[in-house]
């Protein structure tokens, strides 16, 4: 199980996630200092390392939306959190699963901060609402990538493997 540690509501831009001042930092080692850089409570848990990893940001429809900033979704790699959105913007999502972050789209997804959340393979359970939801599962091939940690990892595991079964 794991808890919701930050809700979000509806269309939250990659300038919430990771502020376009902090563009000059790009190297995934030194993003994560960045995530929410303006919800400064937040930030300073984060940075503190008070949340761990595995934690859950829930958040409504639209999340990342704004701009291409790969940044965005390598914060939040950076901390190992999941996101649970209700349904992601297409360009947060790709960079996403190119990243190996872990996300959940839950279309009608309910809960609040503090509220503690099971992942099942199909659903979303709130534990302390008893409700589940209904998970809408990424193709086969993007939840690989995500599962691989990424999409290098997911290619040099693909190029590892061709090799052994090379004669």
């Amino acid at each position: 199980m794991a808890t919701i540690v930050l809700k979000l509501g509806d269309d939250i831009s990659t300038d919430v996630i990771y502020p376009g001042r902090y563009m000059a930092t790009v190297l995934p080692s030194e993003t994560p200092q960045f995530a929410f850089a303006d919800m400064t409570q937040f930030n300073a848990k984060l940075k503190a390392k008070e949340i761990p990893a595995g934690s859950i940001v829930a958040a409504g429809k639209n999340f990342g939306c704004g701009s291409s900033r790969e940044q965005a979704a390598s914060a939040l790699c950076g901390h190992g959190l999941t996101i649970i959105a209700e349904d992601f913007a297409r360009i947060f999502l790709q960079n996403s699963i190119n990243l190996g972050l872990h996300l959940v789209i839950c279309p009608g997804f309910a809960a609040s901060e503090g509220e503690e959340i099971e992942l099942a393979k199909e659903t979303v359970v709130n534990k302390s609402s008893g409700v589940s939801f209904p998970i809408l599962q990424l193709p086969r091939a993007r939840q690989a990538i995500i599962d691989a940690g990424g999409l290098i990892p997911y290619t040099r595991q693909r190029l590892l493997a061709s090799t052994h079964r090379a004669p």
